[in-house]
């Protein structure tokens, strides 16, 4: 079976390295606030050239604490509205409507899937005061129209980078665009960790300086609390696995957009559409989504023929049961993407064969 991301076949790429980090961590006897964490907060910070990586517990977290800061110092309000694309994962909208600001849901180019600007430009009301946008799949999601209408209207310009590490836009890395970015460590993503992890990323030290303390319990100094906080820190374990990963991330990255141009080069599928894609840095392929209005037996004939595939993801957030106020809705761009994604496999550590074998398999797929 060709597996859709072999995690320990990815670990395996660093292991030695990687062991002789968590057993120097282990010996050390500190598991919180240490060295470790301090020094992949600096290191990261630089990578993706911002003045501030904050470490929390997830990707979730950190968008949780970029809106939940933003409100403690008085940028957002409850009632606020935040663009955010219908196309996402939901953890990108929870984050939104957890402290009473308003989502309002944008749809995708038809083509790249991402956030469309345009569609964008007819969504500002009074109210609004901010755009999530999610680097989804791995691709840069942001463009000039986007870039255009947020500074022609005053809006703060949130990234969700959960799956994007290291993927670049004009010359700058995705997590330093707007304000502030949120990024996931789950071990499948580019940049994993070996269990939770995530960070926030800001060159605004006011904002920083808000976000870790409200991962601290919403203390600045021990026993002194400023604002009603919670527990999301970055272990010293996982710390030390990201500090040697980190390392390998543009090789890594590069690799996939090898396996990228493999799938590119030699699905022949009538029946299948390959993603949109410039060639360039723009995209680091933490997901090869393919779509086929054959989606369902497509996976099935993979699967049967050793091939496994995931779907990111079979129902979208307005159709999902916490969001029931949204059912009745139409997006019809996304929910026509929802019903015909499918994500091949794709990882550091697949090899051109397994890319190639793939590829064969879906070209005899006739539904």
């Amino acid at each position: 079976m060709i597996l859709f991301n072999d995690l320990k076949r990815v670990t395996e790429l660093h292991g030695a390295e990687i062991n002789e980090a968590v057993t120097r961590t282990v010996n050390s006897g500190w598991y919180l606030h240490g060295r470790e964490t301090e020094a992949f907060e600096q290191a990261y910070a630089r990578y993706i050239g911002t003045e501030h990586a904050v470490g929390v517990a997830n990707g979730l977290d950190a968008l949780r604490l970029i809106f939940r800061a933003l409100i403690e110092l008085g940028r957002l309000r409850p009632g606020d509205e935040v663009i955010v694309p219908a196309n996402t994962y939901i953890a990108s909208i929870l984050a939104v409507s957890e402290f009473g600001l308003t989502p309002v849901l944008v749809e995708p180019d038809p083509v790249t899937m991402q956030l469309d600007g345009n569609l964008l430009k007819n969504t500002i009301t009074p109210r609004t005061r901010a755009v999530l946008l999610v680097h989804l799949y791995g691709q840069c999601a942001c463009t000039p129209v986007i870039e255009e209408v947020c500074q022609r209207h005053g809006l703060m310009l949130i990234e969700d980078n959960a799956q994007a590490h290291g993927c670049m836009y004009d010359g700058k890395r995705t997590g330093s665009l707007g304000l502030a970015a949120a990024h996931s460590f789950y071990p499948g993503k580019n940049l994993g960790a070996l269990g939770d992890g995530g960070a926030v990323t800001t060159s605004d030290s006011e904002l920083a300086e808000a976000i870790r303390s409200l991962g601290n319990y919403g203390s600045q100094r021990k026993y002194v609390f400023r604002y009603k906080g919670y527990n999301s820190r970055l272990d010293e374990i996982q710390a030390a696995v990201l500090n040697v990963k980190l390392k390998y991330l543009d090789a890594d990255n590069e690799h996939r957009r090898r396996l990228a141009k493999i799938y590119f080069d030699n699905i022949r599928n009538p029946h299948v559409t390959p993603p949109c894609w410039s060639g360039g840095d723009d995209h680091v392929f933490h997901i090869f989504a393919i779509r086929s209005q054959w989606r369902d037996k497509l996976q099935e004939y993979l699967t049967e023929n050793g091939v496994q595939t995931l779907i990111h993801y079979p129902i979208p957030p307005h159709r999902q049961e916490c969001y029931k106020e949204w059912n009745t809705m139409s997006f019809p761009i996304t929910e026509r993407i929802h019903a015909e994604e499918l994500s091949l496999p794709m990882s550091a550590a697949m090899t051109r064969d397994e890319a190639l074998t793939v590829a064969r398999i879906i070209n005899d797929f006739k539904p």
